[in-house]
């Protein structure tokens, strides 16, 4: 069984914003997989269900960002998810916008809901799905600047992120988490959703 995880702020105010891309691609990952997100329970929401013949797991914590660890060590401890079956997907600062990499292991790079999770896993040998939304020009700007909502620019290229980030997903659960790096981690040229 794999726990695909996510992150992001619950509510309306919140869910198309940067920082909310991970719950993006896990709802379209369920809609896509017909997987139905509504049991509540270990302060996320989740749904059951099979991608690659595999049986997953999809989750969105629902205690903000920051504390989102608390959410994925519990549904992790009841469904008895080894870390290493855990995919983690998430906004990336340090990777610019568009980029879509996969991750074994792994600090949690000031991404304060990835911390969270380390925290409360325990343990860092997790695989991420790591989405770039690039930086502000300031560093003061970063809290505002990851929970704007998208630019009209970005939600042209918004689609085929999410589907390549999906398809990164599935490529881990398919072929496991080396192979999907040797296939995903290509950088996406600047304004453009070229890979190179």
């Amino acid at each position: 069984m794999k726990l695909i995880v996510g992150l992001g702020n619950p509510g309306e105010r919140y869910s198309f914003t940067r920082h909310n891309i991970g719950f993006l691609i896990a709802e379209t990952l369920a809609e896509k997989y017909g997987i139905t997100i509504t049991a509540s329970k270990y302060d996320a929401c989740f749904g059951r269900g099979s991608i690659c013949a595999t049986p997953v797991i999809l989750t969105k914590p629902q205690t903000f960002m920051n504390l989102s660890g608390s959410a994925v060590g519990r549904i992790a401890r009841f469904f008895k998810v080894d870390t290493r079956d855990i995919i983690v997907i998430h906004d990336d600062l340090d990777l610019q916008w568009g980029d879509v990499r996969v991750k074994s292991g792994g600090g949690d790079g000031g991404h304060k809901g990835l911390g969270s999770v380390i925290y409360h896993l325990g343990d860092i040998e997790f695989t991420r799905v790591r989405i770039g939304i690039g930086r502000p020009e300031h560093k003061g700007m970063i809290e505002s600047y990851v929970l704007q909502s998208f630019s009209e620019e970005e939600k042209k290229l918004l689609p085929d992120i999410v589907a390549r980030a999906c398809n990164a997903v599935v490529e881990v659960i398919s072929s496991g988490t080396q192979a999907a790096m040797n296939k995903c981690n290509r950088r996406v040229t600047k304004n453009s959703s070229k890979e190179v």
